[in-house]
């Protein structure tokens, strides 16, 4: 190749022949591109070059030329650049100038100058393409309404959107009528939830006025760490901060025994998702968990019902290590976040009490050993193969662990308090004995279930503890638990492992019934710290119905699966009615074993003088059962009172009751004014068939006591 140049002031023009072979390009910038175009020559057989030559007109050929000295470069082009027949190149690294340009670029106005011609054969070029109608359309750019709105329903028609507006529409109609008069009446009797709307009325007010004195309650006066007395429900506190008195107490705890079930039910749903259950299969094990008959028996016992804690926050557990059941360990589904949200959730169920959140803590202790175990069995010594984990993930599992540890610590100080300081309070393998159900109760519903319960009232009577003893988690769930040991998408060891998770339960459940316990219950009771505190065995059951609730979502996940390949046979490939019926049916059939007829009795009503007597005082008569209305009576003004029902009775409160039956005589008044009581109101319409049915008949006879009426109460101020 011949090149010709001017002088190094590069002011001639740069001539290259077309038929040398292309020197090396000089790379483009953006700063300084020159790009100088002409139209097709006569005949369009070539194009001419801004140096005046021409070049052949061969589809898709380039000749350039390089000026070392101007460090310029010509190109010339034809057919591939756009829809000009001809185009030129002059790249100007240095120059800096902008030029004129054809091609992909289209017209500018260096090609304006070169003659309306240019510009004119560029248009019809453009119009004259055929395929640009067959060209994408732009897209569409929404505005910031049009993509909230969007985004919004996106959000309302979301799996776990529609999960739990289905989970909270399923629990106000299960659990109705809780909701029909929500600040009168309370669900199965208004003994110990009236005992449970005052514990979290008691949480919400003191953690806002006077945190430190959490556990020294206004009742059991003077007892302190009275309100380790019974689980606490501590993680309610928040709700307990919303309203004042004894109405807003009862609303709260209708309120919240409601959303209980629904996070019950969402907890379970999402544990069988995350297993690898499908949708059908998840809400099947979601609505047995939640309405099992056996649960029933439970109405009254909040701390029993809130047990949503503990399958959400597996879920979320076994989400944030990519874990699945049916699709192993998937590193990449890993999320950290995930896994330190599970360890607080399961905090905040551990915060409601220790009936179920101490076998949940050891459960968790023994999966993070197990776990541990066989992951480094499996990174390092059966088959070395390289195991991802993480350091976000792990730095979640330690920090989570510890404010796990921590609040189950903090948590177990009041209750070894208590135990240190009433010796009664201690549970006995002979406390275990009558509360341990025989195997029949595994068959057995309790009297509020409305399919089962008439029919079973023989077996009840059979039952020394019927409330305690009738754990009958549902025959259909029984059913569809067995088919899951035969057709499921759980792997066979998998359904093993399930069934041998029911069998333990269901032994551990029995307390002392299965050989005495010596081989099951005992242990336990004898050797794990907090143990001995769990009275009721048969609340295993909780365990085992979610075991079973699995099994089943497992047969109607593959049942499911089968439907859409029968249906993907049919033509058009769409279920017909009978079949989509028939992958309802499970979840139809458990939701209706778990109707209730559970009463909802009114709560009496606070008498008025207690709106306005001062404590330490003590309200007569006096009982477990009694005292419990009285506490959610005092959530007006929380006055210091001896009243007090919880899981046992402190010696002091005892010895009070004793001693008060010849109430006024000397020796009650100089006792009660040892103890602190200032003021003792009498209820006159709850004297009948009590210790203290005479009272009122009494004479005063201890010195410095006066007796007044007040707002149809009586009151005798000690002074």
């Amino acid at each position: 190749m011949t090149t010709e140049h001017s002088d190094a002031t590069g002011g001639g023009p740069a001539r290259a022949s077309a038929a040398d072979p292309a020197p090396a390009t000089a790379p483009d910038d953006a700063a300084g591109t020159t790009r100088t175009g002409t139209g097709p020559t006569d005949g369009g057989a070539g194009t001419r070059r801004a140096d005046g030559k021409s070049a052949p007109d061969a589809a898709g050929s380039r000749a350039e030329s390089v000026d070392p000295v101007a460090g310029t470069a010509t190109r010339a082009g034809s057919g591939k650049d756009a829809m000009n027949a001809g185009t030129a190149e002059t790249v100007a690294p240095e120059s800096g100038t902008a030029g004129a340009g054809a091609g992909t670029d289209g017209t500018n106005d260096d090609a304006a100058k070169a003659g309306p011609d240019t510009a004119t054969a560029q248009s019809d070029a453009d119009q004259a393409d055929p395929f640009t109608a067959f060209g994408p359309a732009p897209a569409v750019v929404l505005g910031r309404p049009r993509r909230t709105v969007r985004a919004v329903g996106r959000f309302l028609i979301h799996e776990w959107t529609l999960a739990t507006v289905a989970s909270l529409v399923l629990a106000a109609l299960m659990t109705w009528p809780t909701l029909r008069y929500p600040g009168y009446t309370l669900p199965q009797d208004y003994w110990d939830p009236s005992l449970q709307s005052w514990q979290m009325a008691w949480s919400g007010h003191i953690l806002l006025t006077d945190p430190l004195q959490l556990w020294n309650s206004n009742s059991f006066f003077p007892e302190p760490w009275s309100f380790a007395f019974s689980d606490t429900l501590l993680g309610y506190a928040p709700a307990g901060m919303i309203g004042h008195g004894p109405e807003a107490a009862v609303l709260r705890y209708n309120i919240m025994f409601v959303l209980a079930h629904a996070l019950a039910t969402l907890g379970a749903y999402a544990l069988a998702r995350q297993l690898g259950a499908g949708r059908i299969g998840a809400a099947v094990a979601g609505a047995s968990y939640t309405y099992a008959p056996w649960l029933l028996a439970q109405a009254g016992h909040l701390h029993i019902v809130s047990n949503g804690g503990i399958p959400l926050a597996l879920a979320m557990l076994a989400r944030g290590h990519g874990w699945s059941l049916r699709y192993g360990y998937r590193p990449q589904r890993r999320h950290a976040g995930w896994a330190f949200a599970g360890w607080l959730v399961a905090a905040w169920q551990l915060s409601l009490g220790f009936g179920i959140g101490l076998p949940f803590a050891y459960l968790l202790a023994g999966v993070v050993l197990v776990s541990a175990a066989l992951w480094v069995a499996r990174r390092w010594l059966v088959r070395p193969v390289k195991r991802p984990f993480g350091v976000r993930l792990l730095l979640a599992d330690l920090s989570g662990g510890v404010i796990f540890g921590a609040v189950g610590a903090l948590l177990a100080v009041p209750y070894f308090k208590v135990a240190e300081l009433h010796p009664n309070a201690a549970r006995t393998i002979g406390d275990i004995k009558i509360y341990s159900p025989p195997a029949s109760g595994f068959f057995t519903a309790p009297a509020e279930s409305r399919i089962w319960g008439p029919l079973h009232e023989g077996a009840r009577a059979a039952l020394p503890w019927h409330p305690e003893m009738t754990l009958l988690p549902g025959f259909v769930l029984y059913a569809l638990a067995a088919g899951g040991l035969f057709f499921s998408v759980w792997r066979v060891r998998h359904r093993l492992f399930l069934l041998a998770g029911v069998l333990v339960t269901m032994i551990l459940a029995m307390g002392t019934r299965f050989f005495g316990g010596t081989f099951s219950y005992v242990p336990l009771f004898e050797y794990l710290p907090g143990w001995n505190g769990l009275r009721t065995p048969g609340r295993m059951m909780l365990w085992t119905t979610l075991l079973l609730g699995l099994l089943a979502a497992g047969a109607v996940t593959a049942f499911c699966a089968r439907v859409r390949e029968l249906a993907a046979e049919r033509v058009p490939p769409w279920p017909g009615p009978w079949l989509r019926l028939a992958t309802l049916l499970p979840l139809l059939l458990v939701v209706v074993e778990g109707l209730n007829v559970t009463p909802h009795p009114v709560v009496p009503q606070q008498p008025a003088v207690l709106r306005s007597v001062d404590g330490p005082m003590l309200v007569l008569p006096s009982s477990q059962n009694l005292d419990q209305p009285v506490m959610v009576w005092s959530t007006d003004r929380f006055q210091p009172m001896v009243n007090g029902g919880s899981g046992f009775t402190p010696e002091t409160q005892a010895k009070v009751r004793d001693v008060t039956v010849g109430f006024p005589d000397q020796r009650s008044v100089d006792y009660l004014r040892q103890l602190g009581v200032r003021n003792v109101v009498v209820l006159p319409d709850e004297l009948v068939g009590t210790p203290w049915e005479g009272l009122l008949d009494r004479p005063v006879a201890a010195a410095g006591v006066s007796r007044e009426e007040v707002s149809g109460a009586v009151v005798y101020r000690l002074g």
